[in-house]
């Protein structure tokens, strides 16, 4: 039997689609390598190796380098769209290399955050054009089985790179650093020598132009409700790199995992690395059973049982008496995880118009956005307040488990939303483009107006709050340009 009869599905990808998926091996090995322990190494005393700053503050940190990372698609979007995928490659691979390198080898808040932006930047560039090469070295037969590919190599590099921060953080914390830059080094290789471009739409618009088309995509409103109820989700998806390390390591008797590795001989410590690497594993194991399990189920209902068991995962998170319980918590966190994005990646590449897919691959990723800001805020203020004061406390048990119930009935209410989502706006007719426009509006008006109340919050006092401040920017810049663009444009004239 031919190897394209026993695999005609893979046989039917270009070699570009498998270039774009080993570049987004590393990239994930990098970022995730990194990721497993960023939270903790900032907020590690220096003894332990650490920077020593407090959780609020690297809350804050991480929701707005996060941020960064999800809004930068849309300009980055925008750039490949414009001057082709394989240059902004180049630009991103740099980016990256640097913001990696430097962040490992400097000790001050100010450089690291800045740091970390550089880095944040370029994964806000490269993220739409590696969705993008997926999605235009498809087809509609084997979309959903393609982006199924590059979920499972984002994992893969997710899995695989925690593993080896269990074995660099011995020699030191610096090294986790320099190995994530060198993966985005060695990444320069196949962009130069083996990346193409994928067929794409001839576009000889100005940047102005380009960025004027960018923008008017806030009016698509239906599709940026979608977006905006998914968001929920990943406030959730956040704290697997605040509260839920922070947890980890002042609240779970690792014992028991320890020494169920030592009965079989393996040297093992159960920490902060390895949260990744049950998120990553579990996907890894049964990402192709789930993908075949709803691949007759449309898109908004798989991604609406996919929330439903990211909310049961926090749940178990209430109630996690043992180490075992807490692992299963994201055991089954992550299997909602696998069954709802998949699906949303397809999902935006199916309905994106042919000339803007890179465009609106980058606003898809506006879920990160929301979730970052919210969630590693979120999770940051509550943890300082909750959890922190309680460590050595009989109160203790109890006041975790109100703090997980929180993340739990969110992740309850946006699988609610987006069930409600599928049945009013799931079709694109002239109605539900009205609906949504009406909605969007006001959100994008409560977007504005909290935006004025924390920057005259940030400016009232003797001095200025700059991380309030930033905030505020941040709100007034998506509410304000939401409504301009909302305003000015008709729902007929949705794509």
């Amino acid at each position: 039997m031919s190897d394209n009869s026993r695999s005609p599905v893979l046989a039917s990808f270009p070699r570009v689609f498998w270039v774009a998926n080993l570049m987004e091996l590393f990239e994930r090995a990098a970022y995730y390598g990194m990721n497993s322990v960023l939270a903790v190494y900032l907020t590690n005393s220096a003894a332990q190796g650490g920077l020593g700053f407090s959780e609020q503050s690297v809350g804050f940190l991480q929701s707005l380098v996060y941020a960064m990372t999800y809004v930068v698609p849309i300009l980055g979007g925008a750039l490949a769209d414009r001057y082709g995928y394989r240059r902004m490659l180049m630009v991103a691979f740099a980016l990256l290399t640097a913001g990696y390198y430097i962040t490992g080898h400097v000790s001050t808040y100010g450089v690291i955050f800045t740091s970390l932006l550089v880095l944040a930047t370029g994964a806000g560039l490269f993220k739409p054009i590696i969705s993008g090469t997926l999605a235009r070295s498809t087809t509609p037969e084997n979309s959903g089985f393609g982006f199924g590919i590059y979920y499972w190599m984002i994992n893969l590099g997710a899995f695989l790179a925690p593993l080896l921060v269990s074995y660099l953080k011995g020699f030191s914390w610096s090294l986790i650093f320099t190995v994530s830059a060198l993966y985005c080094a060695l990444m320069l290789l196949p962009t130069l020598f083996l990346y193409r471009d994928p067929p794409r739409p001839e576009n000889s618009k100005r940047l102005r132009e380009v960025l004027g088309g960018a923008a008017m995509v806030l009016g698509d409103a239906r599709f940026m409700l979608m977006i905006l109820v998914y968001s929920c989700f990943w406030i959730l998806y956040f704290q697997n790199f605040g509260s839920v390390l922070w947890y980890l390591r002042d609240f779970v008797d690792k014992a028991p995992v320890d020494a169920l590795f030592a009965r079989f001989g393996i040297p093992f410590s159960f920490d902060a690395e390895h949260v990744t690497v049950i998120n990553a594993g579990t996907i890894i194991l049964l990402q192709v059973v789930i993908s075949r399990i709803f691949k007759n189920t449309g898109a908004l209902s798989t991604m609406v049982i996919g929330l439903f068991f990211g909310a049961l995962g926090f749940l178990c998170l209430a109630f996690a008496a043992t180490p075992w319980i807490f692992i299963l918590g994201l055991v089954i966190f992550s299997i909602g995880e696998m069954t709802a994005h998949p699906r949303y990646y397809s999902y935006v590449g199916t309905i994106a118009p042919a000339d803007k897919t890179a465009v609106y691959m980058g606003y898809a990723f506006l879920y990160g956005v929301i979730g970052s800001l919210v969630g590693s805020n979120l999770g940051g203020l509550l943890y300082a307040r909750m959890l922190k004061p309680q460590i050595g406390l009989a109160s203790a048990v109890e006041m975790s488990r109100k703090f997980w119930l929180l993340f739990a009935l969110l992740g309850l209410a946006s699988m609610a939303g987006l069930a409600l989502y599928n049945r009013f706006f799931g079709r694109d007719t002239e109605a539900a483009r009205r609906r949504a426009r009406a909605i969007m509006i006001g959100i994008y008006s409560l977007l504005l107006a909290g935006g004025a109340a924390f920057g005259w919050s940030a400016l009232s006092g003797e001095s200025a709050d700059y991380k309030t401040l930033v905030q505020s920017v941040i709100l007034v810049v998506m509410g304000g340009g939401g409504l301009a663009v909302s305003l000015r444009r008709k729902p007929e004239q949705a794509h």
